[in-house]
């Protein structure tokens, strides 16, 4: 029997994460130490006092995100189990399951995490770009309306996050026009979502480009974890393919359905969550109902009940 570890992107972060893991483990601190000295500010401290709207600008948040992952993978590495069969990360945090793989560095990481909020939010002008939700919506349906609503604009699928919800992206009309027929077409939900950045769209190409230069600055290493892609639901061995599936990750869909269904195929029966929050946790169960899931970066708790399930059920691999 296999594990798999995933790691939450932007929207899972939240004033007092980690704060119960951190009365337990020291390295948690430890780590956001680390960030902190190469970041200029106190990140730790950013967590849990904010401000939220602080914590909620996305030059802050990858950081922050990345910090807390990799606190809860080196508490989770304490406590002696075996390694993971594989792993993923749902848009950003697909760098924090590069850096728990090995493949990047977490000093090199946090300046990469920094700077990635930065070109995505430069990339559009406040107010230009959405995101929404779609619920109740089948992928077919959700490419058909933004195809009928774009008129010229930029508007498509950009989250494919469980079956029936759907994350569209682009420029803001385009979106709220895609809303309205959404609603006309069935959907059970269709909102608007909090965020000024319209990611995975084809709006965050000039991000892109820029986050390609910045990539070759950086060492990268083959992971010695396996780690399957947001963009095409694989698995890669090169340096210069890694770096590639980053840069076209910030203007291609997230297709997590397909990568937990991959994860089940590859005979994954247990994923973890590994960070703030249960957002991933909630979506692999919609996914895949036969797999276990469960989320080890919010209490001590969950965590010790992870180690004693992996203890118990993981085999050798």
């Amino acid at each position: 029997m296999k594990y798999a570890l995933v790691f939450p992107g932007q929207g899972s972060q939240s004033i007092g994460m980690l704060a119960d893991l951190n009365a337990s483990y020291p390295v948690v601190t430890q780590t956001f130490a680390e960030a902190s000295e190469l970041l200029g500010y106190d990140l730790w401290k950013l967590t849990q006092a904010g401000p939220e709207a602080d914590l909620n600008q996305t030059d802050k948040t990858q950081p922050a995100l990345l910090a807390a992952s990799v606190a809860v993978w080196r508490v989770w590495r304490e406590q002696g189990v075996l390694l993971p069969a594989m792993m993923a990360g749902h848009s950003f945090g697909e760098y924090s399951a590069l850096v728990c793989a090995g493949a990047l560095k977490f000093t090199d990481t946090v300046g990469l995490a920094q700077d990635r909020g930065r070109f995505m939010q430069a990339a559009v002008l406040a107010g230009e770009g959405a995101m929404a939700a779609l619920i109740g919506l089948s992928p077919q349906q959700v490419t058909e309306i933004c195809d009928q609503v774009a008129q010229g604009q930029i508007v498509a699928p950009v989250n494919f996050n469980a079956p029936g919800q759907i994350v569209i992206a682009g420029h803001t009309p385009a979106v709220n026009r895609a809303i309205e027929q959404a609603k006309r077409s069935g959907a059970k939900k269709a909102v608007l979502l909090p965020v000024s950045v319209p990611a995975h769209s084809q709006l965050m190409k000039p991000a892109a480009e820029k986050m390609a230069e910045r990539l070759a600055q950086v060492a990268v290493t083959v992971p010695n974890i396996p780690v399957i892609h947001n963009v095409d639901v694989a698995v890669k061995s090169e340096a210069a393919a890694i770096r590639s599936v980053l840069t076209t990750q910030l203007y291609s869909p997230v297709r997590w359905v397909e990568t937990i269904e991959k994860m089940v195929t590859e005979g994954t029966h247990i994923v973890f969550e590994c960070g703030p929050g249960k957002v991933l946790t909630g979506l692999n169960k919609r996914i895949a109902k036969t797999v276990t899931t469960l989320s080890i970066g919010d209490s001590h708790r969950n965590l010790e009940e992870a180690v004693a399930m992996i203890e118990k059920t993981v085999v050798c691999i």
